[in-house]
């Protein structure tokens, strides 16, 4: 892809109260160099030990997700990683002097404005996507929560929440781009329902928590002993439920504001992936265990593309020579003739295009009962690509040839059959000197490698009568 990695301007500080700690947190966000990624730094801690934000070093998904890296935890990084990702950041790092970043109004809002604040900056290496190319799911059968991400262009997100009470009913909320996230997502804030915020009360935990950072849904009777328990837990004189069903006097900031909390914490989840992704994410009843779980399924699927490294070619743009453009500049004619179109061309490298049908007369012979493309000839394609890259370059192609000087570390790792269309990806190894052309080139068919060689040739001009 040709967008850039993106980090922030410059260092920005935010402080607060954990959420579960109640404990006072200082956060710095710090610029970081390309393909650094999303590292928290412990500042309290001897070493100032580093957990990067990597789905593999997810331990508790209770209330929150929890890192663990060599016994040093974050807990409730999800909030500010949706910030990050929101914003459109790449790398970052994010230093704190606790275990939890603070808890803020209880949505990603004062995160977004800091970077904000300080802005963005394009850096010099390329971004790398996980393109989703077919539907993934995960399905939590326990809890009837379920993941799926389809093919888009854009990274879209889609939540569905319903707890089956009448105080907050069925909602949804959508995205379908990320470049939304600032104005009709981070300032979600996360909520509870009132039977959790007692259990939560009663093991001591949410000892940062306070009625302007959480929606409570009152989902059961206010009884006199629960509303002494809050009293005291929020510190306030007098406890009210509003006619909307939230506890206190807190207006909601928009009327689905739980299900946009979701969509939040599913887009901070999925950062663990640690890669920018394209695909549209349907998520109903999302949750930090559902999330975390389809992050490392989607994590392994970028790991299985990365081993791949198959470009991702546009079949649908204009080529830049079709087969005509092509006969003007090599002398090969039917049937020798193996390339149908150059795709990209710059000057360093080509990416040209063979259909492979079943009337190529090679298969008559090779072999009738089970029709393969010649190797030979898959390597043929492959340096009429290379030639392409040389001539194009020339003012009088028709009177210059290219000649093989050497072939080396060919590789042939799966058959090429009537059907295929394979792609040729050549780029120079070095500079072209005195005529001599050094490449590596690479064939795919789909997410396939099909054959690979480094190819040296000569452009020689041809004799003229």
């Amino acid at each position: 892809m040709s967008d850039k990695q993106k980090t922030i301007n410059e260092e920005v500080t935010l402080s607060g109260i954990g959420l579960h700690t109640g404990k006072e947190v200082n956060v710095n966000l710090k610029p970081a160099k390309e393909n650094t990624g999303f590292v928290f730094v412990r500042t309290d801690l001897e070493g100032n030990p580093q957990v990067e934000a990597d789905v593999t070093y997810v331990t508790t998904t209770d209330r929150g997700t929890t890192l663990e890296k060599l016994g040093v935890k974050i807990h409730t990084c999800e909030h500010i990683l949706a910030a990050l990702v929101g914003m459109d950041v790449d790398n970052c790092y994010i230093e704190m002097n606790n275990a939890e970043p603070p808890i803020m109004d209880g949505s990603s809002k004062f995160f977004v404005e800091a970077i904000e604040k300080v802005g963005v900056v394009e850096q010099s290496v390329d971004r790398e996507y996980l393109v989703v190319k077919e539907v993934l799911s995960y399905v939590d059968a326990q809890t009837g929560s379920e993941i799926t991400i389809i093919p888009s262009d854009h990274y879209e997100v889609t939540t569905m929440v319903d707890f089956g009470t009448k105080v907050l009913g069925t909602q949804n909320a959508s995205i379908k781009d990320i470049s939304e996230f600032k104005d009709e997502v981070a300032n979600a804030r996360t909520f509870s329902f009132l039977h959790e915020l007692e259990m939560l009360l009663d093991n001591g935990l949410i000892k940062g928590g306070d009625i302007s950072n959480a929606i409570v849904y009152v989902d059961k009777e206010l009884t006199p002993e629960t509303t002494e328990k809050l009293k005291k837990a929020f510190g306030k004189d007098k406890i009210a439920i509003r006619p909307n069903g939230i506890l206190d006097n807190l207006t909601l900031n928009h009327p689905n504001e739980a299900a946009r909390h979701k969509l939040l914490d599913v887009v901070g989840d999925l950062a663990l992936v640690g890669v920018k992704i394209k695909g549209k994410v349907i998520a109903n009843k999302p949750g930090h265990h559902v999330n975390t779980q389809f992050a490392r399924k989607l994590f392994r699927q970028w790991r299985l593309q990365k081993k791949k490294n198959v470009p991702d070619f546009d079949l649908t743009k204009p080529p830049v020579f079709d087969i005509n453009g092509i006969m003007r500049l090599l002398p090969h004619r039917p049937p020798f003739l193996l390339i149908d179109k150059i795709l990209e061309l710059s000057d360093n490298h080509v990416v040209g295009l063979k259909n492979v049908s079943m009337n190529e007369p090679f298969f008559q012979g090779h072999f009738p009962k089970e029709p393969v493309m010649p190797g030979v000839l898959q390597v043929e394609a492959m340096a009429q690509a290379a030639g392409i890259l040389v001539l194009a370059s020339v003012p009088d192609p028709e009177n210059y040839s290219t000649y093989f000087i050497k072939i080396d570390k060919v590789k042939f790792k799966k058959k090429v059959v009537p059907g295929d269309t394979i792609i040729f990806k050549i780029e120079l190894l070095e500079p072209i000197r005195r005529g001599i052309v050094h490449m590596q080139g690479y064939g795919y068919v789909g997410d396939s490698v099909v054959v690979e060689a480094e190819l040296m040739a000569q452009v020689a001009k041809m004799k003229q009568d």
